[in-house]
């Protein structure tokens, strides 16, 4: 996340938010059908995946100078209060329960324990995620940077494309096309440094050749970019157990830089104190966000709310109580172990 008040990156992380938001709530998944299949919920899922890509990018961009000059010893000024975090929140979601029906009928440790049992079953793949799946952005972003800083530290910087650019191939070869590579990870690969170190590696490579698009050209590129994301995720969904839903394909690339390559074309885009006042908020509501969605749909599903209902006012609640929620940790002595 940026430290850098530049209005249009804020704007465009607030928006990024939101998207993971309605992501993560699975707005209109239930209802409206068209054909049997959630058509408008589908495509929200999918346009909602350029958020954490465009953060990985921001972040590249953000952070190139310093790292440059800097190298281990700013990585690790930036990296330790990030890790606070990750493990503060995740020491958090294992300890807060998920399930409401299972605690009422079956108590509190009989909830957390299959959860506890899920993590175990897979423990290098939470190492690299936390005590949450939305957790895996901070080691994801880390990794990336690690990678980034010690070819720096090896004065091996040409070789930062190609070693970016392997990991990605691999992490989409052994990730969403595992299905006609046969290839496998020890982790799920949208963890780890596979698409995190490429992403970053876009935004520290612009910063660092000072490279800009026209508005023009920039909305051409989201448009190739999301064109491919999608005619990728078709493709992907006709394979045997195939599925539309992927985090990173080869079209992920070009549509979050083209949205980057936006946002840097018209900085000024959002400058307006509301926003400016918003932001500072954006990585503590992404940490604490889906247990508020978590417990949104508990008591959609307790009320029986109908699902159209629940979809329009899941994103506008969630964010509000998000933001409460961060700023009311703010005025506790957790503070520093919590937000930014």
């Amino acid at each position: 996340m940026s430290q850098h008040r530049v209005a249009s990156f804020e704007f465009g992380r607030i928006i990024a938010t939101i998207a993971i938001i309605a992501l993560h709530s699975q707005i209109f998944m239930q209802t409206p059908l068209f054909n049997g299949q959630p058509l408008l919920g589908m495509g929200l899922n999918q346009v909602s995946r350029f958020a954490v890509p465009l953060f990985f990018i921001m972040a590249g961009y953000f952070i190139q100078p310093r790292l440059t000059t800097e190298r281990s010893p700013y990585l690790w000024r930036y990296a330790r209060p990030l890790l606070i975090m990750w493990v503060s929140w995740s020491v958090i979601y294992l300890v807060l329960p998920f399930n409401f029906h299972i605690v009422s009928t079956e108590g509190y440790l009989a909830e957390r324990h299959f959860y506890w049992q899920k993590l175990l079953a897979t423990p290098l793949n939470t190492l690299f995620e936390g005590g949450l799946v939305h957790l895996w952005y901070i080691p994801g972003l880390l990794s990336g940077l690690t990678v980034i800083t010690l070819l720096l530290r090896f004065k091996l910087a040409r070789f930062i494309i190609p070693v970016a650019t392997a990991l990605f191939v691999f992490g989409l070869m052994a990730g969403s096309y595992a299905q006609l590579t046969d290839l496998s990870s020890p982790i799920f690969t949208r963890n780890g440094p596979f698409f995190s170190t490429f992403m970053i590696m876009l935004g520290f490579e612009v910063r660092r050749r000072n490279t800009q698009l026209s508005l023009k050209y920039s909305i051409i590129m989201v448009i190739v970019g999301f064109s491919l994301f999608i005619g990728e995720a078709n493709y992907l969904s006709l394979q045997e157990t195939g599925s539309f839903f992927h985090d990173f394909l080869f079209g992920t690339p070009l549509w979050a830089l083209g949205i980057f390559f936006i946002l840097l074309a018209k900085p000024n885009l959002g400058d307006h104190k509301f926003i400016h006042g918003l932001s500072k908020d954006i990585l503590g509501v992404y940490l604490c966000h889906l247990i508020v969605v978590i417990y949104f749909l508990n008591i959609v599903r307790i009320l029986d709310i109908n699902p159209i209902i629940s979809s329009i006012f899941a994103v506008p609640a969630v964010f509000f109580i998000s933001i409460m929620i961060v700023r009311g940790l703010r005025k506790t002595p957790m503070a520093r172990f919590l937000v930014r």
